[in-house]
């Protein structure tokens, strides 16, 4: 066994202690008696009452956030909303006053309020977390806080700014402090740490999710160019986008020809509702049955689909570090699995160590995903090699093979002696989908952007067992690939001939590329497929600032940061191009 090793996903193993929600009308009662305690009895704000409790006229429309423990209230906050009649600020400070503007983003936040029997515990940080959540995922731009000025300081590490204004209620000095939620956002971004542990041990019950959604960054920073408006398509003509890893090549002439001639009517008809033509032809092109097919509108649609539909927070998941990284996005962001990582490293080229993956693979995980070739390496396991060990991989766990770029593992000067590969002259498939069509636990996951010459189109399938596939095909929509993409997708696996020559040119033309880059002095990893990945020389510009230089030339390429921490700070992907674009890519980077 070599230095590769599985890197665990350090878990608590603690349930739920918390559950946050907004309260029920029982509660409120108990707000309310809670509310006299703390501020009558205890901080002397208010005139105690024989009733018990505290209310005023801002209870109508104000809302009250909660958190439980073991079913009782442990603390709460309330929230009044932009619209409302008043502001509690309102009765201290004249709006004309404010050093804020008061408009439809202004939230305010008060009466955070802890029990005795839980102060010193998580619960203020809860709720406070909570407020925030819930001003940012209603469109929020600003939130404003009256504190007790002995808990200022508690305010002032989340992020809000005093004013200069104070007022005083009863024996209580209350300063007047404000924020804006993208700044309040970038302070709790410190305590990550903090709220990943909050967010394992609370029962959210709020209609948006603990954490905000981010979006997995997939590069495509061309289009700021171009315009999110697309006003400036003919820049298109100009810029090297070699920070994606869409074909160099045009789609087969086929595709071309009967898009040019059918757009209008292709662009207002509805496609067929289940893709029947299209999987018929996949099926056709594969050497599997249809029912082993099941299309998508792109591998990410059948990523949050299909992943999604088979896992839960308590799955335990492989994935390989570095990867691509949609897949960690999913698991971890997403679905909040437990992901354990089977680490490549640069001393062994990224290679994937098949002994530490066959002895991985019989830990009995609920899933394993596998991209081979990799991205970001373009390093492949062997078609026959990877079949061999997945044979051995117990039913219970399933695997998942994402063969985005397996058409350019194909032995480019072996040809197949028989079948539809023979018929066409072309190199043997390294895919595996003959042998997950057959298997009870593989699912390939096949993309038609990156080989084919469709990104733009939005085409993919997943290609299993027909068990596998049910309860998918269930919840896949009606028209899930548009028109045009059925359409492009046909006619492109009609004609292998071209791409095969297509694929063995792009061979070329990365060697070529390759050789280039290694003359500027950078390590330039073997790969197999459109791509290669660079480590940069240690002692010149790390890659965000050789990706920014480029950028104003209108080059573009990816700093591979952002895929894993185990790539550094000096490490580039870059698609491979046609002659003249990887020409002028190696005369942009020599530059810099």
């Amino acid at each position: 066994m070599n230095a590769t090793t599985i890197t665990p996903t350090a878990r608590t193993t603690e349930t739920a202690r918390y559950c946050v929600g907004l309260a029920t009308a029982p509660e409120r009662e108990h707000i309310a008696a809670l509310r006299h305690e703390v501020y009558a009895l205890e901080l002397g704000q208010h005139t105690a009452n024989p009733a018990g409790r505290l209310a005023d006229a801002l209870d109508a429309y104000n809302l009250n956030l909660v958190a439980r423990i073991g079913g009782a209230v442990g603390g709460f906050v309330s929230l009044t909303p932009p619209g409302s009649p008043a502001y509690s600020i309102d009765k201290y400070f004249p709006r004309a006053q404010l050093p804020f503007t008061v408009d439809d983003g202004l939230w305010e936040v008060r009466l955070l309020t802890v029990p005795r029997s839980h102060r010193g515990s998580e619960i203020a940080t809860l709720l406070m977390y909570a407020a925030l959540r819930w001003v940012e995922s209603h469109g929020g731009t600003r939130i404003v806080v009256i504190g007790r000025r002995e808990i200022a300081g508690l305010y002032a590490r989340v992020g809000l700014r005093p004013t200069g204004h104070s007022t005083r209620s009863g024996a209580v000095t209350y300063d007047l402090m404000v924020g804006d939620t993208a700044e309040l956002r970038a302070s709790a971004a410190e305590y990550h740490g903090l709220l990943d542990r909050l967010c394992e041990r609370t029962d959210w019950r709020l209609a948006f999710p603990f954490h905000p959604p981010a979006p997995c960054f997939h590069g495509g920073a061309f289009f700021d160019a171009i315009g999110e408006r697309f006003d400036h398509l003919e820049r298109s003509r100009t810029i090297l986008n070699a920070d994606v890893l869409d074909a160099w090549f045009p789609p087969a002439p086929g595709v071309i020809s009967s898009l040019n001639e059918h757009l209008p009517w292709l662009l207002r008809t509805s496609p067929p509702t289940s893709c029947d033509g299209l999987i018929t032809e996949i099926a056709a092109a594969r050497g599997v049955a249809p029912w082993n097919i099941l299309p998508g509108g792109g591998s990410s649609d059948l990523i949050f689909r299909a992943l999604r539909h088979w896992l839960t927070p308590d799955s335990q998941v492989l994935i390989l570090d570095p990867t691509y990284g949609e897949y960690a996005h999913v698991l971890e962001k997403v679905i909040g699995c437990r992901v354990d990582r089977l680490t490549l490293t640069r001393e062994q080229g990224y290679a994937v160590d098949l002994q530490c993956l066959e002895a991985a693979l019989a830990d009995r995980y609920d899933l394993v995903v596998l991209v081979n070739p990799n991205s970001p390496t373009g390093r492949h396991i062997p078609g026959r090699e990877l079949e061999r060990i997945l044979a051995r991989v117990p039913w219970t766990t399933r695997v998942w093979v994402d063969e985005t770029y397996v058409e350019y593992a194909a032995t480019a000067s072996t040809v197949a002696p028989c079948g539809a590969s023979a018929k066409h002259g072309l190199p043997i498939s390294e895919s595996i989908e003959g042998f997950a069509a057959a298997s009870e636990n593989v699912i390939v996951c096949k993309s038609m952007s990156k080989v084919y010459a469709l990104s733009g189109a939005r085409a993919a399938y997943l290609c299993g067992g027909r068990h596998q596939l049910e309860a998918l095909r269930a919840i896949t929509p009606p028209w899930v690939v548009s028109l045009p993409a059925q359409v492009a997708a046909v006619r492109a696996l009609q004609d292998p001939g071209y791409y095969a020559a297509r694929y063995a040119e792009t061979h070329d033309l990365r060697r070529e590329l390759a050789a280039g880059l290694a003359t500027l002095g950078w390590d330039v990893l073997p790969g197999i497929a459109n791509f290669l990945l660079c480590h940069l020389p240690s002692a010149g510009p790390d890659a965000a600032m050789v990706v920014q230089a480029a950028r104003g030339e209108g080059v573009f390429v990816r700093n591979a940061a952002s895929m894993s921490p185990r790539l550094g700070t000096h490490c580039v992907r870059i698609a491979v191009k046609s002659a003249a674009d990887n020409a002028r890519l190696l005369r942009t980077l020599s530059g810099i």
